[in-house]
């Protein structure tokens, strides 16, 4: 018999007919075991179980491991997020005001909300930020006008893909959909 079973939270139980009649249970991987519990006739039940009780199994063995020679960093983690002033973009934002400890943004590009973009920047003071419709960059400035820090403007799409490719940046959240994300989801 083989099992194939990358983690306890895989399965709940396995259920097999015992025809052997033996007490030995197949050896697993990992630090997992198997535990019988006898249902009655020639059914059995085992769970899984890690042997090594200080430590859970990875979610996904054996890609957990950090690539040789890749970026690394001290404090919260740099994110840039690309079409931060739509749904997608505001819930990632609540989520890194709700913990400064762990994310800092870096960059942020919007479509054409220019007001909700300035407070953004006046908020999580990004290095670099991207308005993707050309004709409101005066706009944009002149709401940054009392912001002490400004952050590089990019306009255009060309300023989308330069804030998904921020030199800083550790993870990119892409909110836009569509033909409009392509570009930008291609650049890294």
């Amino acid at each position: 018999m083989a099992l194939n079973i990358l983690s306890p939270a895989e399965i709940k139980a396995i259920s097999f007919l015992d025809s052997t009649k033996s007490n030995r249970l197949p050896k697993l991987q990992g630090g997992l075991s198997l535990k019988r519990k006898d249902c009655g006739g020639r059914r059995i039940q085992c769970s899984v179980q890690n042997q090594n009780q200080n430590q859970p199994p990875p979610a996904w063995p054996g890609r957990a491991c950090p690539e040789a020679g890749r970026k690394t960093w001290d404090g919260p983690k740099p994110i840039s997020i690309v079409g931060s002033t739509g749904s997608i973009g505001t819930q990632t934002l609540d989520i890194v005001a709700e913990n400064p400890d762990k994310f800092k943004v870096v960059a942020l590009a919007a479509g054409s909300n220019v007001t909700l973009l300035a407070d953004q920047v006046r908020t999580f003071k990004p290095q670099l930020i991207a308005v993707r419709n050309e004709s409101l960059v005066d706009e944009l400035k002149e709401a940054l006008a009392d912001v002490e820090e400004k952050p590089e403007i990019i306009p255009g799409e060309q300023g989308v893909v330069e804030v998904a490719r921020h030199p800083d940046a550790v993870s990119v959240v892409t909110g836009i959909v569509g033909c409009a994300g392509l570009k930008v989801k291609s650049q890294f």
